[in-house]
């Protein structure tokens, strides 16, 4: 990495001292101001890569430093010093707008970590021109392009982020799209289906474990924290986080460290947590199902990802870049879309958001006879004339096993026209009254041999 000019801003001589010669040695250059007013000076006088700035000052503090800078010096990653252990006054800072904080007493090991990450940020600079668009974020309405700028903002920084959004709408997208486009992008990106993992495996899951700790541990094993190591931690419905693991969780967020189950002692660990879910967490919080300290701790900045229903607009895009990766996975010409099957596509509510859109599409592309998907094909669900568009129709208990009795009643009719055809597929495709591009799609997607 090329040297870069740092500025340190602190009062205690000693402290500046062991800064500057820390970062002396990685290459930097520095220099130093003991009071908000000479730090302000040399912000004005000559351009910094970055600021370190303690948290209290003679003439002010480290959160106004914060705020002038952002309006004075835009895009200047800053850090704040902090007193050990006071969480709060490190979740202020990043609420404001710090890249990230390190505490006093100095671990220089820390401190080198986050001048790294937060030099990277002069790279991305060179990538993104103030709004990040990533593969598969789609659309040009307002709350997509406030999404993107969002998305461009809180990769900057090292802030905890909770994505907010309904099932479908596309969290973990944006989650992948917050770590490509910030410092870590060069480290993993570990996602986490919180609701997944049994309760009795969770602990050893997150946090791994030592040969021996319990019965049938024979070899030690990194848990998912550790294998975030120098990248990103993607939490999704963390809603459903037990609450034994809810402590856990924020003691690892708190002090950076984690402990395998049978070890004796914390280790280091260097990560970014990002989380997700589709359910409110404050009124978990309100229920006492979500624990108040964690809620604050990872919803330090708050993302939302807008309905389907939200952005009709886009849905054009979108349907016409689906039909496009689905044609493209069965070798065939994507179709078009009939005018009246748009129209239909938007004023539909889309209780599923993009999941279901996707849903909608891949049924009437095998639906589909010639090039061309009709309103038909859609076969949209009826709706009531609500605000929220939700469908009328809901799917019953009793018939949860009717998509596999009729997944094998189809397998049978295509494997009996296929053997009277003589494996002729467009014979076949003939006798069933479908397409031949809707018999190959559903001859791969049964995996008819």
């Amino acid at each position: 990495m090329s040297s870069a000019r740092i500025l340190i801003v602190d009062d205690e001589p000693d402290l500046v001292e062991l800064v500057g010669l820390t970062l002396s040695r990685m290459g930097h250059r520095t220099a130093s101001a003991g009071t908000l007013a000479q730090a302000q000076q040399h912000l004005l006088a000559e351009p910094f890569d970055l600021c370190l700035s303690d948290m209290q000052l003679p003439d002010g503090d480290g959160l106004a430093l914060l705020d002038w800078a952002q309006e004075k010096c835009p895009g200047l990653p800053m850090a704040i010093i902090t007193a050990h252990g006071n969480v709060e006054t490190a979740v202020r800072a990043l609420k404001s707008g710090a890249f990230d904080f390190v505490s006093k007493p100095l671990d220089l090991g820390d401190l080198r970590r986050l001048v790294t990450r937060a030099l990277k940020l002069r790279e991305r600079r060179a990538e993104t021109t103030g709004s990040y668009r990533g593969p598969g974020l789609l659309g040009n309405s307002p709350p997509m392009q406030a999404l993107r700028e969002l998305i461009a903002r809180v990769a900057r920084s090292q802030a905890p982020v909770h994505i907010a959004g309904e099932s479908g709408t596309g969290k973990e997208l944006v989650a992948r799209l917050i770590h490509q486009a910030g410092p870590r992008a060069d480290g993993p990106f570990v996602p986490v289906n919180c609701g997944a993992i049994p309760a009795e495996l969770m602990e050893s899951e997150f946090f791994g474990h030592k040969r021996g700790s319990f019965t049938g541990a024979v070899v030690d094993k990194k848990g998912l924290l550790q294998s975030a190591e120098g990248g990103t931690l993607f939490l999704d419905e963390v809603a459903d986080l037990p609450l034994h693991m809810q402590v856990k969780l924020l003691r690892v967020i708190q002090e950076k460290a984690v402990r395998p189950v049978g070890e004796a002692q914390e280790l280091p660990v260097d990560l970014r947590v990002l989380s997700a879910t589709h359910k409110d967490l404050a009124q978990l919080v309100a229920a006492g199902s979500f624990r108040e300290d964690l809620y604050y701790r990872i919803n330090v900045i708050e993302l939302r990802v807008p309905a389907l229903r939200e952005r009709p607009g886009d849905i054009a895009e979108l349907a016409l870049s689906i039909l496009a990766r689905l044609a493209d996975r069965l070798s065939v010409a994507a179709p078009a879309l009939a005018p009246e099957a748009l129209a239909a596509l938007q004023d539909y509510g889309f209780p599923g958001n993009v999941r279901e859109l996707e849903n909608i599409l891949e049924r009437a592309l095998t639906l589909c006879i010639g090039e061309r998907i009709e309103l038909a094909d859609l076969q949209l669900r009826a709706r009531t004339g609500d605000t929220q568009r939700q469908p009328a129709i809901k799917p019953q208990p009793e018939a949860a096993g009717l998509d596999d009795q009729l997944e094998h009643l189809e397998r049978d009719a295509i494997v009996r026209a296929l053997e009277l055809a003589r494996y002729n597929k467009t014979a076949a495709a003939r006798q069933l009254g479908i397409s031949f591009r809707a018999l190959r799609y559903k001859i791969q997607k049964l995996g008819i041999e």
